[in-house]
């Protein structure tokens, strides 16, 4: 947790164990915070409603259960529309920023063209937030007191479960609209899991929540449209024993996508992810822990 003064948000962010101690399976939900400061709901042009097309609204909640089933949880107080924790620290858009951005900022990146960097200018249906720029201490504001804080608590969330359990697995949970993957059938998808093509976690563990998700009844993609992204890419380091996978959800599956509110396949879901949670979390403690370790 952070209690950097002047912030808004007290916590910033939550980490959550199981009974028995940090896990060796992390999972993450960065895109679900939804608290909106006055303040910035005063700078926006958008409503509430407008800047919450970019959340993951309920994400969170859906993985809810996972410390129960021995793995550990990682949640967000800020949304994405703020700031977003699944970038580079400094992507910033310079079209934003009243002051010159410094030599440092990454201003060339795919992300920041389409307005979705560290600090977003349009929210994810391209609508711009701000009615007028920010200063460049706005951000780096954001930036210190947000986005360095939680990057510190889960990277020693995971040097911490990569030490006690010989293995680290970060889950990086997200939604997805339904309409990315739902424009015909042969797109349809309801998960898509990403490994960077393979390169940020050993094999088998895309394919334990691929089967498991298959077992109860989804239609699973892997990596296209999306193969995750700066937290998935960062953390995942298979040769030192981290792990990192990225889920995509199907929002058609439990959200009204127009009123952001649940489904009554909310539960569902929920249970079922529940199941897939324990599943991963037994693999693991079976199938990746040095035997040292396991034999203690």
């Amino acid at each position: 947790m952070t209690n950097e003064h002047n912030s808004p948000f007290d916590p910033a962010f939550r980490l959550v164990h199981p009974e028995t101690g940090p896990s060796a399976v992390l999972f993450n939900s960065p895109h679900s915070g939804a608290f909106y400061p006055q303040s910035f709901l005063s700078a926006s042009r958008l409503d509430a409603m407008a800047l919450r097309r970019s959340e993951d609204v309920d994400v969170d909640a859906l993985f809810g259960h996972v410390p129960e089933m021995g793995g550990s949880l990682m949640q967000v107080a800020f949304p994405r529309a703020y700031i977003d924790v699944n970038r580079e620290p400094y992507e910033l858009d310079p079209r934003m920023f009243s002051d010159r951005l410094p030599v440092f900022a990454n201003t060339k990146s795919l992300r920041v063209a389409s307005g979705l960097g560290t600090i977003p200018r349009t929210v994810g249906d391209g609508q711009d937030i701000y009615r007028a720029p920010l200063t460049l201490d706005e951000a780096l504001q954001r930036i210190e007191m947000l986005y360095k804080p939680y990057h510190r608590a889960l990277a020693r969330a995971l040097i911490t479960a990569q030490r006690r359990h010989g293995v680290a697995v970060l889950v990086d949970c997200h939604s997805m609209p339904s309409a990315a993957v739902g424009r015909s059938e042969n797109l349809y998808c309801d998960f898509v899991i990403g490994d960077r093509f393979g390169t940020s976690a050993d094999p088998s563990i895309p394919d334990c929540i691929e089967a498991s998700l298959r077992n109860l009844g989804y239609v699973v993609a892997r990596n296209r449209p999306y193969a995750g992204g700066y937290i998935t890419e960062h953390y995942g380091n298979p040769d030192s024993g981290v792990h990192a996978v990225q889920i995509e959800i199907n929002r058609g599956l439990y959200l009204d996508e127009r009123r952001l509110e649940r489904l009554a396949g909310f539960e569902s879901l929920q249970q079922h992810l529940t199941i897939m949670a324990g599943e991963l979390i037994a693999f693991i403690d079976a199938e990746h822990r040095p035997l040292s370790l396991a034999a203690e």
